[in-house]
């Protein structure tokens, strides 16, 4: 390996067996352990399988959450791992990690390596904070005199000082991240990788985690993965980007042209109708009859003049229930923009009714900026409970302004309100 290259993937797969873990039979078993671990060759009972696509259901008991990763990361690099849920993100750092191992393929990487997979990743229960940051300090091959040289860095950025000497069973989902990332990042590691725990934290320990993986890498050098769904994040933090699909690399490139393709790939932009609710999205609580965007206004483009009709009629298979229906507005890079929902019946009541409902939202002009948006639909119950997500449709609201005086006029933003201003001389 070249001594620029801090990691290097060579042809990486991982196959995941659905159901049972070992092949069946003990002879097998010990067949696959002594071919793998002690000869270092090919799994022999390794079986073509499908690509890991979890909106179908396919006909092979193996998938693959991985197949065949080429590439290579410079020191220094700070590389945003972006795509879809179930794409294989995070088995790609849990590989690098060493928390599992490929079933094809070797990787390398030249270097400690600190991670943050999942809350508490690494950390024992029933260990204290303190003794825990001892801990992963000897894993990471650091001697006692070296962790305690860094120990009140990471306790005063952790944010965790009152609790350090208290059992990290006891700390709360946010207390167990800020603590993780602290020894990860301040442990000396030359390679960083992040999942998307930090999505947990607060905004503040999200604002300084960033700050910080910035540092590591254009001040200390360091090489960085980091995977996220906010695309914000990945742009202000990341200098190249990788997206996979279906376990596969789709694009690679500097990280605006990795998020660029990202969006210009991402979801349907047409209306969308379904004729068979059997294949329709959903499940058995709801079905999706149709969804439209519409302008708010006939004969009209959907424009910051225009407004914005939002139509959706669903199936709902489950009577006497308090459901929900919900829609999610963001940006393309993941930034919110609005979240409205309305109960099926009357507000606290499980009065919905098994049959078609219809919903209309409408949105006023000289609401929304120009630019490209998402929709994404979910039910709930309960007030509680997500009973069906992930459906998304695109739309874009076009910029043809007139009341400056000029078409086109481009202003920063997510809202754009009517342009009111009035203007007397008083001189």
């Amino acid at each position: 390996m070249s001594n620029n290259i801090a990691i290097e993937f060579n042809h990486v797969s991982k196959q995941y067996r659905l159901g049972l873990v070992s092949t069946g039979t003990l002879r097998h078993d010990i067949n696959r352990w002594w071919q793998t671990s002690i000869l270092g060759k090919e799994d022999p009972y390794l079986k073509i399988g499908e690509v890991n696509d979890r909106a179908s259901k396919g006909n092979s008991e193996y998938v693959w959450a991985l197949r065949d990763i080429d590439f290579k990361v410079e020191q220094g690099d700070v590389v945003g791992i972006i795509g879809k849920n179930g794409a294989g993100k995070s088995t790609l750092l849990k590989l690098l990690s060493r928390v599992t191992g490929p079933t094809t393929g070797t990787i390398r990487a030249h270097g400690r390596i600190g991670s943050l997979l999942e809350v508490g990743t690494g950390f024992h229960g029933e260990m204290t904070g303190r003794e825990n940051i001892f801990m992963n300090g000897a894993i990471l091959g650091m001697t006692r005199n070296e962790i305690q040289a860094k120990l009140d860095e990471i306790i005063d950025f952790s944010g965790c000082e009152r609790y350090i000497d208290t059992p990290v069973k006891r700390y709360s989902s946010g207390m167990t991240v800020r603590l993780g990332f602290a020894v990860a990042a301040f442990l000396d590691p030359e390679i960083l990788v992040v999942d998307e725990v930090l999505a947990v934290g607060d905004a503040e320990f999200q604002k300084k985690a960033i700050g910080k993986m910035k540092d590591v890498s254009t001040g200390e050098g360091r090489t960085v993965l980091f995977v996220s769904h906010n695309m914000a994040s990945v742009k202000a933090l990341c200098t190249r980007g990788v997206l996979l699909e279906q376990g596969q690399v789709k694009y690679m490139g500097g990280i605006k042209d990795t998020v660029d393709y990202y969006i210009g790939e991402g979801g349907s932009s047409e209306n969308q109708y379904f004729d068979d609710l059997a294949t329709a999205p959903g499940n058995d609580v709801v079905r999706i009859k149709s969804f439209e965007i519409l302008p708010g206004k006939p004969q009209a483009n959907i424009d910051i003049e225009s407004g914005i009709k939002f139509r959706l009629k669903f199936m709902c298979y489950k009577p006497d229930a308090m459901l929900d229906v919900n829609m999610h507005v963001r940006t393309m890079d993941d930034v919110s923009v609005f979240q409205v929902g309305k109960m099926l019946g009357e507000v606290g009541k499980k009065d919905s009714k098994e049959g078609m409902y219809s919903v209309d939202f409408d949105i006023n002009p000289y609401t929304i900026n120009a630019g490209r948006y998402k929709a994404e639909i979910f039910f709930g119950e309960n007030q509680r409970y997500v009973v069906y997500s992930g459906f998304e449709q695109c739309f874009e609201v076009a910029n043809t302004l007139s009341d400056m005086g000029f078409n086109q006029a481009v202003l920063p933003g997510l809202l754009r309100p009517k342009n009111d201003f009035k203007i007397q001389f008083e001189g």
